[in-house]
């Protein structure tokens, strides 16, 4: 049988998505569900004065409207309302809690009704009136307010002495805006009360998660609460913590006792987690021979005035780069808006853009290739805790990424490369992220007639999670895939973590090693006990699981079948559950890589950008099915085309509110924007990662590329754009 392990096997979930078998949060029906619309605060900053619901109540089939004066009993206490994805700092926000307005979009009631069409209306017709405060909404209004927050990069040397005498010197600022997640499927939850039991199908990217949130928040037990979401229509890391849909839900539930179903609206969806507009401020200095002196990084990014948020932006030049000095700073300004949250690659995303973007300048005030200067500057170590990597082929990437792209036919100066009417611009970025694994564990049952089910608390957000499980269990079993089934999304399963940071297929992958390992040690005890066994004697590690039998390593004739050896052993199942091994180890660097080249072509009349070719060459360790895989970089790719020339939260600072939150008016790119992508995955054979060699493929494939169609604009036109996104505006003037 060949191994399911490295072959591009299609969804196993793919029928059950293009046929619509398979349900999302907002399509569970039950006899008797209720409708709730949400009614959300026209203020950024505040307090509720009156809210009169009266004109909704008397709409014929609205049941009730509840706010923060009529609503059931919540907790109290912050640790209450914390989950697994909070800030460390701050005070969770508290749904429909009291009278405070933190931000424009909180919701303040909600609307009850028979149908969902009732409750919209009815919602019109809840007045409010507010007692306004002054708010703060422009990051750049108030960036001088920013404090400085405790994170683990440490200094080198002294940069800024350093950078001060360096030959060739290179310091800009980097601005990336506010961006928001537009997953495809809109936020809803889907809650069933049965005497005082809740069943919650929600939109998340961790059941269990949400489960200990309803918990704490309506102060119930465990087996009270069970949470489902056996598909996700799109994550991105806007489903890490529970959204307020799923507590209002709750509450109309318990308070009617009967099922409700709350779903946001896609405006409504802006009033939730994003990924934080920052300033991101490089100084680079290096000698004449084109290596670093100078390494100086500082992030100045958004939180909310409740939570503290924020990720790693400014440390991956330790990754990439070698440099004696170096000086890292994060520092965060509190606005009047939502908590900022994860979103794909959080941290390096932003943080990369602008190291990559300064790499690019000071490629160019060397007067060196771009990819050159990389090399000579090239780590092979952690330079932050001085530690080499469990593997890294980026030198790797970037000669396969080059020969792929034709990069050796670049002519350095700007505004070289023509195409009829069209400037042609060639430009190129690193990426990197991190290689983690989290505890999780898996429960593997099989049964003689020779099928497998696999479960775990996981979530498959679109990723594929289903399929690689059902690849490494076929494998580790020697069983067809067609005779595994994976179960997810279900708070009762074995302990899993959220879905995110790229990290559920190694941390799921080789939970299910080891408990097939343990599974195929039962069956071994059963063989040996055979009345002479060929087994006899034999390890579990001696044998392995092959084609429905236990086979001997040192002799492929010495095997018996699985149903042979359960029959004899009077087992109609063998049930395991076992979790990964996450070992604390700190000697080695664990993480991905990747180099980007993109190639743009600009109308020289009318500034417009199109990106025709994407080359992005990734090394991230042992590739499970090169067909999802593929499609995970693909996608980053895209949306890293979005972030480039794109994607952008407008504000109205007057009023404190989002101006595009529509997706017609927040662009992002459809197939006409996208050309042609090409994926390579680099050769990265790692022993030391984890036992299976996976690394994780969901945040890497964004990482970088925004650097470099910018690097290819500036290369195009002679115009260096640091701001986000690069629009015809800021361009069309080249002179």
């Amino acid at each position: 049988m060949a191994s399911y392990i490295g072959s591009a096997t299609s969804r196993i979930d793919g029928r059950a998505k293009v046929t619509g078998e398979a349900k999302y949060a907002g399509e569970f029906n039950v006899a008797g569900l209720v409708h709730g619309y949400v009614v959300d605060s026209a203020i950024p900053k505040g307090r509720i004065v009156r809210i009169d619901t009266s004109g909704a109540l008397g709409v014929a089939g609205v049941i009730d409207v509840l706010t923060h004066r009529n609503r059931p009993q919540m907790a109290d206490k912050d640790d209450a309302y914390k989950d697994e994805a909070a800030p460390e700092k701050g005070s969770p926000y508290r749904p429909l809690y009291d009278d405070r307005i933190l931000f424009s979009g909180q919701p303040l009631a909600l609307v009850l009704a028979e149908d969902w069409e009732t409750a919209r209306v009815a919602a019109s017709l809840v007045k409010i009136e507010y007692q306004k405060e002054p708010h703060v909404t422009d990051l750049q209004a108030e960036r001088a307010k920013a404090f400085a927050i405790d994170k683990p990069e440490k200094p080198r040397g002294d940069a800024g002495k350093a950078f001060a005498s360096a030959a060739v010197r290179h310091a800009a600022e980097y601005f990336i805006p506010t961006e928001h997640h537009n997953p495809m499927e809109l936020f809803a939850s889907t809650v069933i009360w049965d005497n005082g039991q809740l069943t919650v199908y929600d939109k998340t990217q961790g059941v269990q998660n949400v489960q200990q949130y309803l918990c704490g928040v309506f102060k119930m037990k465990a087996d009270e609460v069970r949470v489902m979401s056996p598909y996700m229509g799109g994550g991105f890391g806007s489903g890490l913590r529970p959204q307020y849909q799923v507590v209002l839900a709750a509450l109309a539930a318990r308070a009617l006792k009967r099922p409700v179903r709350v779903m946001l609206s896609r405006a409504q969806m802006y009033a939730l987690g994003h990924r934080p507009a920052s300033i991101e401020r490089l100084a680079l200095g290096a000698n004449s021979g084109g290596t670093l002196e100078a390494m100086t990084h500082e992030a100045i990014a958004v939180t909310s005035q409740f939570e503290e948020f924020a990720r790693n932006d400014t440390g991956w030049g330790n990754l990439l780069y070698k440099t004696p000095n170096a000086k890292f700073e994060h520092t965060l300004v509190k606005l009047d808006v939502p908590t900022s949250c994860d979103m794909r690659a959080p941290g390096a995303a932003t943080g990369v853009y602008a190291l990559e973007c300064a790499m690019d300048e000071l490629a160019v005030a060397l007067k060196t290739d771009p990819v050159q200067l990389r090399l000579q500057c090239y780590s092979d170590r952690d330079q932050g805790g001085d530690i080499p990597y469990t593997s890294k082929q980026l030198r790797e990437c970037y000669r396969q990424g080059a020969a792929a792209f034709g990069w050796d036919k670049r002519k350095a100066e700007p505004r070289s490369m023509r195409e009829g009417n069209d400037l042609v611009g060639w430009g190129m970025a690193s990426g990197v992220w991190e290689a983690l694994q989290m505890p999780t564990t898996v429960r593997i049952v099989l049964t003689a007639n020779g099928h497998a089910e696999v479960a775990t608390a996981a979530s498959d957000i679109g990723t594929g999670t289903y399929t690689i499980m059902a690849q490494v269990a076929a494998d580790m079993l020697g069983l067809p895939i067609d005779n595994i089934s994976v179960k997810l999304g279900d708070s009762t399963l074995p302990q899993c973590p959220l879905e995110g940071g790229s990290w559920i297929a190694s941390s799921v992958c080789n939970a299910i090693a080891n408990t097939a390992r343990a599974v195929r040690d039962d069956l071994l005890k059963l063989a040996i006990g055979m009345k002479d066994s060929p087994l006899a004697g034999a390890g579990v590690d001696d044998v392995a699981l092959i084609d429905g039998k236990i086979v001997s390593k040192r002799d492929a004739a010495h095997a018996v079948s699985i149903a042979s050896a359960m029959q004899a052993g009077n087992a109609d199942r063998i049930t395991r559950e076992e979790a990964n091994k996450v070992a604390e180890d700190k000697s080695h660097a664990r993480n991905v890589h990747s180099a980007i080249f993109a190639e743009v072509k600009v109308d020289e009349q009318l500034g417009v950008i199109r990106v025709t070719r994407v080359v992005n060459a990734v090394a991230a360790g042992r590739i499970l099915n090169p067909k999802t895989a593929h499609s995970q970089v693909m996608g980053g790719v895209v949306w890293g085309i979005g972030m480039a020339l794109h994607e952008e939260t407008l504000f109205d600072h007057r009023y404190g509110r989002v101006m595009n939150a529509n997706i017609a008016e927040y662009h992002v790119p459809v197939n006409a924007d996208v050309h042609d992508i090409k994926v390579i995955f680099v050769d990265e054979p790692d022993q030391i990662v984890n036992p299976l060699g996976i690394k994780g493929l969901g945040e890497i494939g964004i990482v970088g590329v925004a650097a470099a169609i910018a690097n290819a604009v500036y290369h195009a036109t002679g115009k260096r754009v640091r701001d986000l996104p690069i629009t015809l505006d800021k361009v069309v003037q080249f002179n």
